[in-house]
């Protein structure tokens, strides 16, 4: 350890109480890896120490990193190096990650020892990182700073892509562009400053895959020469410069590279669709040529032949003439081989070469047509890819590219499916995990969850927005809206209140009214079920019980009748009848309370005879 230490002064070190640093590992842009191990949990790691300009001695900043760190850590791609820590080891000043440890080397290391790879590899390597990106991108995280030496190989044969979310978090210092990003891999619109989106990742992405098949980025020198190119120029396809490349292969790369970033995938899940389609379609051989100037050629091989003329002196002696004659038939018979020896020639390295037209965004048979008038013919890759500007039918990529030279063999083309678009499916009803599982395999993803009360079961979809039956571009978000389950209501009392106050306080709740005759005044609620304090459902019914005031009857005039008779109206309409008779008469002289006077049903009316 005290030789270690000699070569580097944070070796030994343990960083808040836990993480002992052991050996450099790698020195990047923003900070350096150590291997190390965590003294508390007993395990190997990796420990990134950042470098001095991200100091934790900015408040602001230290939270910025520490939401990054964590939203980081909570990628569950097996494809992503995974995050176990963060911290601020306030006695030494260091900022750092700790991250899972991956023994092996870099993308970056690979490219180094040897260079350009076949299709297949390239299509091998790049999937996972692809995978480690899309499932950043459905989490709503954008790596920022997608380059070789963020793609760790493992010695198991793992590929892991590692410092999401690192990028973002040192932007927060205000160090420069060429900190916080690589420039050969950063999009035009980081380089313009515009909000970094999906569409950073896949242009980096797409350029990672052009280095990966040619064996250097599209473009070197000095950084400034080299943002102009990516904000002013398009990415060549990368058949430009190697042999052999598959059209849809060659297609991919120059979509995901172009410089709106409308044109290219959506984001890494779309990308990681259509590179999966050319799986067992890029077993080719490629021949790549390098000019001194460090620029990469796709060179035409022409074979080449010599034509050897060999003279013979004549073996006896002959006559002027006939020597004459013969001389002439040689000199004729030299004139044609040599004539047809330059044909010959001019025919193999020239003749039989012919220019290729572009047929890009022509129908089959309009490149037919063209192909043929250059004297080549057309084949057409059974594999069409999705392309947002090409339309369905129309040529996307062609092999050899326009303005290159072929033999008459024939100019393979592949077609587009026009733009890619996924429907909306009809996801109600299911749980949330079972729609981000739908919409995963769709190749579309949950943007946005929300909730509200419903009468659907808790936690399970109520609607999305967009409505099912919406065509999306792949990746796009689609917000899900998750039930909450019947909303709760407390009842209140409203016993005493008039009948109009009582609805409005019971709002949410279904309102039945049953009115009967009561001694309070008409309209005021008398009785109520469920009683107050109750919980209940919103929609629940609600009795209310209102009165209509007394039940008064008008007492009629008996005066005159006979007091039976006048007992049996009484009676009839709902009085208790009471009599007072004198000196034995039957016939009614007078009625208590006065007759036309209202009286309550039930009270009594006293008759008197006299």
């Amino acid at each position: 350890m005290d030789t270690v230490r000699l070569s580097d002064p944070l070796a030994g070190l343990v960083l808040d109480g836990r993480y002992r640093l052991d050996r450099r590992i790698a020195r990047g842009g923003n900070g350096t890896v150590y291997e190390g191990h965590d003294l508390r949990l007993d395990r190997e790691v990796a420990v990134k120490v950042l470098h001095a300009w991200a100091d934790g001695d900015s408040g602001e900043w230290l939270q910025t990193f520490t939401a990054e760190a964590k939203a980081a850590a909570r990628l569950a791609s097996p494809e992503t190096v995974a995050i176990f820590d963060q911290g601020h080891d306030r006695a030494s000043g260091h900022v750092f990650l700790v991250m899972e440890l991956v023994r092996g080397r870099t993308l970056r290391d690979l490219l180094v020892e040897q260079g350009a790879q076949s299709p297949d590899r390239v299509v091998a390597l790049l999937e996972p990182v692809l995978r480690a990106i899309a499932h950043a991108h459905r989490r709503g995280m954008v790596h920022r700073d997608v380059k070789p030496e963020n793609v760790l190989l493992g010695d198991d044969g793992s590929v892991k892509v590692t410092d999401f979310g690192l990028a973002r978090a040192i932007e927060g210092t205000g160090a420069s562009s060429a900190l916080v990003g690589t420039v050969a891999y950063l999009s035009p619109e980081q380089l313009d400053g515009r909000r970094a989106g999906p569409g950073a990742d896949v242009y980096a992405a797409g350029i990672l895959a052009f280095e990966l098949l040619t064996g250097a980025p599209p473009w070197t020198g000095p950084p400034a020469q080299v943002i102009r190119h990516h904000t002013e120029d398009d990415v060549p396809a990368p058949s430009t410069y190697v042999s052999g490349v598959p059209a849809g292969l060659d297609a991919l790369v120059v979509r995901a590279t172009r410089r709106d970033p409308t044109a290219r995938p959506v984001d890494g899940g779309a990308f990681l669709t259509e590179l999966i389609r050319l799986r067992g379609t890029t077993g080719q051989q490629r021949t790549v040529a390098r000019v001194p100037d460090g620029a990469t050629r796709r060179l035409p091989v022409a074979p080449t032949g010599t034509h050897r003329i060999e003279h013979r002196a004549p073996t006896s002696e002959l006559p002027r003439t006939r020597h004459r004659r013969r001389n002439a038939l040689l000199s004729a018979l030299v004139t044609l081989l040599l004539v047809g020896g330059g044909t010959g020639a001019w025919w193999l390295v020239e003749g039989r070469w012919h220019d290729v037209p572009g047929v890009l965004t022509l129908s089959p048979e309009q490149a037919q047509a063209r192909l043929g008038q250059a004297g080549l013919s057309l084949t057409t890759d059974p594999v069409t890819v999705f392309d947002e500007q090409v339309a369905a039918g129309r040529i996307v990529a062609q092999d050899p590219s326009p303005g290159s030279r072929t033999t008459s063999g024939p100019v393979s083309v592949t077609l587009s499916k026009g733009p890619d678009r996924r429907t909306v499916p009809d996801l109600t009803g299911k749980s949330g995990d079972e729609a981000e599982r739908t919409l995963d395999r769709l190749g579309l993803r949950v943007s946005a969850t929300s909730e509200e009360f419903s009468s659907a079961a808790r936690g399970s979809v109520v609607r999305t927005d967009p409505a099912p039956g919406t065509d999306l571009r792949p990746g796009a978000g689609v917000t899900v809206v998750l039930s909450k389950g019947v909303e709760q209501l407390d009842v209140p009392d409203v016993r005493g209140a008039d009948q109009q106050s009582a609805k409005d306080q019971l709002s949410g709740l279904a309102v039945e009214v049953t009115e009967v005759f009561d001694d309070a005044d008409p309209g005021t609620v008398v009785q109520q079920s469920p009683d107050a304090g109750a919980t209940v459902d919103r929609g629940s019914r609600v009795l209310l019980t209102v009165s209509k005031g007394p039940d008064l009857v008008a007492v009629p005039d008996l005066v005159g009748q006979s007091m039976r008779d006048a007992r049996n109206q009484l009676e009839k309409a709902g009085f208790t009848v009471t009599t007072r008779t004198l000196f034995f008469s039957d016939q009614v002289r007078s009625i208590s309370p006065e007759a036309g006077t209202q009286a309550r049903r039930g009270s009594t009316v006293t008759l008197y005879a006299y």
